[in-house]
């Protein structure tokens, strides 16, 4: 059975993305509550729980592992 949360992000790209997400994530605060500026809050949250648990669905999918390049 395949692991889920298998690291698959190397630890500078998983520092990057917190950093981006910690701008994204209130953005609805500072623009109001448009669609815009809700999908950038939800790409941030994305991008949290990326840098947080190590995992990207998106490489899994595409089969990239960056992890081993520490």
């Amino acid at each position: 059975m395949m692991n889920l949360f298998k690291t698959n992000q190397n630890k500078s790209e998983r520092i990057l993305r917190f950093i981006i997400s910690l701008f994204l994530l209130p953005v609805p605060f500072f623009l109001g509550t448009s669609t815009y500026s809700i999908i950038l809050s939800i790409v941030g949250g994305i991008l949290l729980f990326n840098s947080l648990v190590g995992t990207c669905y998106t490489y899994r999918l595409f089969g990239i592992d960056t992890s081993r390049n520490d």
